[in-house]
């Protein structure tokens, strides 16, 4: 990581939702082919809706005004449909179209654009309904950057529509996180939505990396948290999944 890159010393008051945040939106979108030939993932429509708007809008509604955007793949068309949107979050791109970083590295990348610290971030390849409360606005009334330097959003696995994998964690009574065990299944999902402290970038590799990385680091140290998401959410990563997505939302 750049020794000189700076960094946002700005302290939110204590439950405010950060008003910066980072997007996702650099992958190439492998498993959406073949709807990805043309398109970058995150301008794959889902409901209506581009998947990278249903992210922006979500992030608009919880109060953040501006979010950083990471572009790689058909970088053109992403950076395009950001300028034509007509409602917030503000966007600002962080270009990757020199070399794809990965989650981590993306993140790297992007710091110094993100105007907050603690900040949001969201994958824009993942769908989210808020429950009883806005999840984004419970993450940020939940923090605590003296115990915390990552707090992710999880879903219940039997809630966790459309997708395919094992579960990522265990938590125990205090939120805190543990890794899934070889081969055995775990009970919450990571949803693609976190709040992270600044410093845990700090000495980060240069180059390709992925954010379990940082989430190892975190967890090693015991601060590393989450919280359950009470909402529907949906892993909406191939072209089956968009269909059975909308079908859900449709009799919800």
């Amino acid at each position: 990581m750049n020794a000189h890159a700076p960094f946002c010393l700005r302290a939110e008051a204590a439950g405010a939702v950060p008003p910066a945040a980072m997007v996702m939106a650099a992958g190439l979108g492998k498993r959406m082919r073949p709807l990805t030939a043309t398109r970058p993932k995150p301008l794959v429509a889902v409901a209506g809706q581009a998947l990278i708007d249903h992210a922006l809008d979500r992030l608009d509604a919880a109060g953040v005004r501006e979010a950083v955007v990471n572009v790689h793949y058909l970088a053109d068309a992403l950076e395009a449909h950001l300028r034509q949107r007509r409602r917030g979050p503000r966007t600002i791109v962080s270009d990757e179209r020199g070399v794809l970083l990965e989650t981590g590295g993306g993140l790297v990348r992007a710091l110094p654009l993100i105007d907050a610290d603690p900040f949001l971030c969201v994958n824009s390849d993942n769908l989210w309904i808020d429950g009883p409360v806005d999840s984004l606005r419970a993450l940020a009334e939940q923090w605590d950057g003296d115990r915390m330097d990552a707090l992710l959003l999880v879903v219940p696995y039997a809630r966790a529509h459309c997708h395919r994998g094992q579960g990522d964690f265990h938590l125990d009574a205090s939120g805190r996180l543990r890794r899934r065990a070889p081969n055995r299944v775990a009970p919450f999902v990571y949803t693609g939505v976190q709040m992270l402290a600044k410093r845990l970038l700090a000495d980060a590799p240069e180059g390709p990396f992925s954010t379990n990385l940082l989430w190892d680091r975190a967890i090693e140290a015991g601060r590393a948290y989450a919280h359950v998401h009470q909402g529907l959410w949906f892993d909406v990563g191939t072209p089956p999944a968009i269909a059975r997505t909308e079908a859900i939302l449709d009799h919800g």
